[in-house]
């Protein structure tokens, strides 16, 4: 418990400076109104405690925190005025997340990784019927898992230390390529300030035009050989880094709980998976600060 009182302490200095810095990071409120007892930083380290900490009920988690973080947290609201006040939060926390990854070394590395992974949803047909969701969530397939879901994919563009550099949402049909190259297209400052920077994928990443789409913007991609393709330099290295986005996965679904977001609307959803990245990259940030070794685990923050 004692390193994650550490890196709540520091994260809320850190987001209490970048917020007085930026005021227009903090989510809108009317000028004239209430203050909330709960401030935006003290928010924001409350929910990367809960994703840290593996409370996937809000109702749980804050009555959790009024048992044992009364120290920490003076004021802590009801469950559903957590929920509104972290839906609110998502773009902030989403910057946030970007502004702690350019804080650590790891930032500077000159590989990434890109994959997706499902983030189910539902299970019961009916819930399907009814959900908020339907329309974006979809049925789709999970090869390593040969198993069919319906909800949302994330689309992940790490470091090699698991740090989340780019991310999206999508149905679970959208194609994986198309949204790579959206995703590095909606981020011009990563391609401004990284050309010639390699991305390893696995082979589902394959047409030619493809690839030339991502060499015009700058970025190399390493992959896989497919089967008629002849071999390429490094094809060795492909199974050990496969190996590394396979750990990134499991981080976020075994360790982050990302597939138990109880999410019901497209705003919920978002909120709780940002909420997650967060959580992951200040686990980053705060071993980065300390000169820790990056951890591939999050145990070292249980309680």
């Amino acid at each position: 418990m004692n390193n994650l009182d550490s890196l709540a302490t520091a994260l809320y200095v850190t987001v209490d400076d970048l917020i007085k810095e930026h005021p227009h990071l903090a989510p809108w409120r009317p000028r004239i109104g209430f203050k909330p007892a709960l401030t935006d930083a003290e928010l924001v380290t409350l929910a990367v405690m809960q994703g840290l900490l593996g409370f996937t009920s809000e109702h749980r988690w804050i009555r959790y925190a009024r048992a044992h973080l009364r120290s920490m947290f003076p004021y802590l609201p009801r469950q559903s005025g957590y929920n509104k006040r972290l839906r609110a939060a998502t773009d902030l926390m989403r910057t946030l997340a970007r502004l702690l990854a350019e804080r650590t070394s790891t930032w500077a590395d000159d590989v990434w990784v890109a994959d997706s992974t499902p983030v189910e949803c539902a299970r019961s047909r009916e819930t399907t019927k009814r959900s908020d969701l339907a329309g974006w969530a979809q049925y789709g397939y999970c090869a390593s898992h040969s198993r069919f879901f319906w909800g949302l994919r994330l689309h992940l563009v790490c470091t090699l230390s698991g740090l989340p550099v780019a991310w999206a949402l999508t149905g679970a049909k959208a194609d994986e390529r198309e949204t790579l190259i959206d995703l590095l297209a909606a981020a011009p400052d990563l391609r401004a300030a990284r050309a010639g920077q390699t991305i390893i994928a696995d082979r589902n990443y394959y047409p030619k035009h493809f690839q030339s789409q991502l060499r015009e913007q700058g970025f190399h991609l390493l992959r896989p050989r497919r089967k008629g393709e002849p071999a390429t330099p490094g094809t060795t290295l492909f199974r050990p880094l496969r190996q590394v986005i396979e750990s990134i996965n499991q981080t976020f679904k075994a360790q982050l709980d990302l597939e138990r977001h109880n999410g019901r609307t497209p705003q919920g959803v978002c909120a709780r998976v940002t909420q997650r990245i967060l959580a992951l990259t200040a686990a980053i940030w705060h071993n980065d600060q300390q000169r820790q070794p990056v951890l591939r685990s999050l145990t070292a923050y249980d309680h």
